[in-house]
């Protein structure tokens, strides 16, 4: 079961008007995030609960709405008070007796007391708080009529092994729960009357009418409602219930687990009379699903060390290990559709509505009823009127009649059926055609794009474009997120100068990493971080590490990363980080220091800038796109023959600037010295040769990887 929307109701049977601590809460959570409400009576409540379930339906949507208090009875009840063994009938027995005014005065106790009365001796009801004896309403706990339980066994499973659960003959004084519920159940009847078909109340009801009210219980969830309020001393328990419980039902019906939730093993019988809680047996599964307040902690800081012994490392080897050490870090976010492109979907994008939502026509011409033509010249009255896009024919076609209808409009009342405006004839009264014509020719069907609740785009999907249009199309105005992962970017090195307008000596070069690399993050859907560039000096370099820890979620550095004597980033990193230089087989840019720097990963390319970007892409590009929540990312090439002659050596993967000729074939860059930037700009992508030795003649099958499959644009 998937739903558009979940509220869960925190039920209050206060006898005045009261808000805060123990009065009415409505959490609500849907595509635009989480709110909670706060309403002073039990009247406002209800009212309220109308109109969520009318905007719900109003929108074509699907609503599970929670409720705090039980909505049956233990067995044996039902069917003493009211005849049957259905909790339905209670409902409509409190609900002919129940009266609750607009300033919360209600007469329930006298309620209860009549059905206390219908059972031999003492009644189960217990607990009178009112100054005046009510007769037939004891005070205090009696015994219980022969074969009815204390408690219900939904309430022995949602309270777990060892507790002992609330008493729903309990009405007043610590701890009662039991005048919740005969109010509740009461306001229950009332809902499914004034939403009868559209309302249906689980477990006693199959769960496929647009609006679903089940029985929840908040405590489920009461450590994380601590640890929230503990972070929050303002807000009370009552809120962080009905907030939390509906992100976590919320979570698991993105995700297709909610179904699960919903499955009590007792008979039907047994379920008719006593009912069941959502989520009793399976807490574990909604505490698991709320959703996280802090940052995950930072990877440790051995995860990128490489085993004893290890030296050269292989590249496919080097990406295993890189992408089961790092895990997705940021936090997630409600973002309007509109705002969304390039994010990475942190929950599933449902359907708010089918796509089309009515059946209409694919063409213009004339729409009519398939039953009333068949073989040879058909000659049909034309109705007054037209259906157009936007403007549907208010009223229905007679069979045997048609209506001139345009691409796009609603099929009317009465048309299932489109012929194409250059097949007709017409004189102004009727359409003549040829038949016979196909069964709902030229039409389009409701949903045969996308049907209502059904899955658009799933979790870690990254938002294009196209992708912007559907869900806009399908009426889903806002995303669940994750926050786009910040990138930071920093250039070491004294003969690095910071950008092109300042002056440069001979012996120094002006930074054409940092834009670089800069570029590719913002190409890539990130958020990027200019760090800046730093000399060769320790705490030059380490201030700007420091920053880059406070305002990235990943650093990339370029130059100072082999182990040279000027190789400043790595001596930092190996001092005051947790380094590991990984040696590995590939050309260009073998060196590639990876380390933590404040629990911040960094990544230490090499400062040639045709390495450094090879790095960058085979290296940073997969792993930035797991941080990110988008997956791990393989780069789709393709095989083309090579127009080009070289003869490779064994034990290192080789990537060569390359692009593709008029013929479709790869020729590659005159030089292979990474300094050669030219070559970077002449490519539109990458030759990839195996780790082996290769001989490489002009027609030989090589791996050619676009730019753009690298995410260079």
């Amino acid at each position: 079961m998937k739903v558009d929307r979940v509220a869960i109701l925190d039920w209050s049977t206060a006898g005045k008007p009261r808000l805060g601590k123990d009065s009415i809460w409505l959490g609500i959570v849907d595509s635009a995030g989480v709110t909670a409400e706060n309403l002073p009576t039990r009247s406002e409540a209800e009212a309220r609960l109308e109109t969520l379930i009318a905007e719900t339906l109003a929108g074509g949507q699907r609503l599970l709405l929670g409720v705090d208090f039980n909505l049956g009875h233990p067995a044996g009840f039902a069917r003493h008070l009211t005849g049957e063994a259905r909790a339905q009938a209670v409902w409509a027995w409190l609900a002919a007796r129940v009266v609750d005014g607009p300033d919360n005065a209600h007469n329930l106790p006298h309620v209860a007391a009549e059905a206390n009365a219908a059972f031999p001796g003492q009644g189960p009801f217990w607990g009178n708080a009112r100054k005046a004896d009510i007769p037939g309403l004891p005070r205090t706990r009696s015994g219980l009529p022969e074969g009815l339980a204390a408690a219900r066994e939904a309430e022995t499973a949602a309270t777990g092994p060892g507790a002992r659960p609330k008493s729903v003959w309990q009405l007043s004084g610590a701890g009662a729960v039991g005048a919740q519920g005969l109010m509740g159940m009461a306001m229950v009847h009332r809902l499914r009357a004034r939403f009868a078909g559209q309302l249906a109340v689980w477990p006693f009801e199959p769960t496929d009418a647009a609006v679903t009210v089940a029985e929840v219980y908040p405590s489920m969830l009461s450590a994380e409602c601590k640890a929230l309020c503990a972070a929050n001393p303002a807000m009370a328990m009552d809120e962080a219930q009905v907030r939390l419980l509906a992100q976590a039902l919320y979570a698991l019906s993105a995700q297709g687990d909610l179904t699960a939730l919903m499955d009590p093993s007792q008979d039907a019988d047994f379920i008719a009379e006593e009912g069941w809680i959502l989520g009793a047996g399976h807490q574990m599964e909604l505490r698991r699903a709320v959703p996280a307040t802090q940052e995950p902690p930072r990877l440790r800081d051995d995860c990128f060390a490489m085993p004893q012994g290890v030296d050269w490392v292989p590249v496919d080897d080097a990406l295993n290990r890189l992408r089961a050490a790092l895990k997705p870090i940021t936090m997630q976010e409600t973002c309007p559709t509109t705002q969304a492109a390039g994010r990475v979907l942190a929950a599933e994008c449902l359907a708010r509505r089918s796509n089309p939502p009515r059946p209409n026509s694919a063409v213009d011409g004339y729409g009519f009823a398939h039953a009333a033509t068949g073989e040879g010249p058909q000659r049909l009255p034309l109705v007054d009127g037209r259906a157009a896009a936007g403007q549907p024919f208010d009223g229905t076609v007679p069979q045997g009649a048609a209506i001139r209808i345009l691409t796009g409009a609603i099929l009317p009342d009465g048309v299932d059926t489109v012929v194409l405006e250059e097949d007709t004839a017409n004189d102004g009264a009727a359409v003549v055609f040829d038949g016979p014509v196909k069964p709902r020719a030229n039409t389009r069907k409701a949903g045969e794009d996308v049907t209502q609740s059904a899955l658009a785009l799933p979790m870690g999907h990254r938002l294009r474009a196209p992708d912007l249009a559907l869900l806009s199309a399908l009426g889903v105005p806002e995303v669940q997120a994750f926050r786009p992962l910040r990138v930071g970017v920093l250039s070491t090195g004294d003969e690095i100068i910071a950008a092109p307008d300042l002056p440069a000596l001979p012996h120094q070069i002006w930074d054409a990493n940092r834009p670089m690399l800069l570029t590719l993050a913002q190409n890539w859907g990130y958020q990027a971080v200019d760090l800046g560039h730093a000399r060769d000096d320790p705490e030059a370099i380490a201030a700007r590490l420091n920053d880059g820890a406070a305002r990235a979620d990943v650093i990339l550095t370029s130059g100072g990363a082999s182990a040279g004597d000027e190789d400043h980033v790595s001596a930092l990193l190996r001092a005051r980080g947790a380094l590991s230089s990984w040696r590995i087989a590939l050309k260009p840019g073998r060196p590639l220091a990876l380390a933590l720097w404040g629990g911040t990963p960094v990544f230490g390319l090499p400062g040639n800038p045709v390495a450094a970007l090879v790095c960058a892409l085979i290296f940073a590009r997969p792993a930035f796109s797991l941080m990110a929540g988008a997956g791990w990312l393989t780069p789709q090439g393709f095989t083309v023959p090579a127009a080009f002659t070289k003869s490779k050596k064994p034990g290192r993967r080789e990537y060569l600037r390359a692009r593709l000729n008029t013929d479709g074939a790869a020729e590659v860059f005159a030089s292979e010295g990474s300094g050669r930037i030219s070559g970077l700009s002449w490519a539109d992508g990458l030759v990839e040769l195996p780790d082996e030795a290769m001989d490489v003649a002009p027609g030989t099958p090589v791996k050619y990887l676009p730019y753009s499959s690298l995410g260079v644009v």
